[in-house]
């Protein structure tokens, strides 16, 4: 498993808020979906969630920031996928099983999911400033994924933002890099068509595709040995 060192418990008062934005953020989703972004306002979010428009306030600038929180679940439960792969496997392939898992649907509750960051994105298409919201998802997605990548590829810690251009460095973060955008696209197009959330054309299938597409020029990243 991987060595990574286990990141500290949340306290009650960090729950709690973290609830509050979720909540927050699937009114959000909600409203969206059915009004678009023009026709919702920041009040209306905050009456759907429970709670008062100040406290919206306390968390997101704008009503467009208020689904951060609902689109970033999906990297967060596919990185913690990653990071529990055997460490030394091939990483094209523990990148392809992350990614399969997160975006499997054993559930009405992960179908929900799936067609609201569908809805999302479609809303996304005409308002700027919620497209702007998902690509800044996806790109810190990204930068949390790098660490995980080096862990597995056993290319070190120096593998994060602002390293060096070395060769394990650099594969760690195309590798990384892939990785995210397969979701991305995978999710942007399937957001486009009318295909289910599995089978052919599905947001795992499509991910699975451009992960192949997008990993086939890296060339092997695999954990290296070091001399004695």
């Amino acid at each position: 498993m991987s060595t990574q060192p286990s990141t500290p418990p949340l306290s009650l008062t960090e729950r709690r808020k973290l609830a509050t934005q979720l909540e927050i953020a699937r009114a959000a989703a909600e409203l969206f979906t059915a009004h678009g972004t023009d026709g919702t306002t920041a009040e209306a979010i905050a009456a759907r969630a429970g709670v008062a428009l100040r406290t919206f306030y306390r968390y997101f600038r704008t009503k467009q920031d208020a689904v951060g929180p609902l689109l970033a679940v999906g990297g967060d439960r596919w990185r913690a996928l990653l990071a529990a792969a055997e460490p030394g496997a091939a990483l094209p392939d523990a990148l392809h099983g992350a990614i399969s898992e997160a975006l499997a649907v054993p559930d009405d509750t992960a179908a929900d999911g799936l067609r609201q960051t569908r809805g999302l994105l479609r809303a996304a298409v005409d308002d700027p400033a919620l497209r702007a919201v998902w690509y800044r998802v996806n790109q810190e997605s990204e930068d949390k994924l790098r660490p995980v990548v080096a862990e597995l590829a056993g290319a070190g810690t120096g593998a994060g933002a602002g390293a060096g251009a070395g060769p394990e460095q650099l594969a760690v973060r195309v590798a990384a890099a892939a990785a995210t955008a397969a979701i991305r696209i995978a999710l942007e197009t399937w957001a486009q068509t009318d295909a289910d959330v599995t089978g052919p054309g599905s947001p795992a299938d499509l991910a699975a595709r451009c992960l192949r597409e997008l990993m086939g020029g890296t060339g092997p990243l695999t954990r290296t040995e070091t001399p004695d």
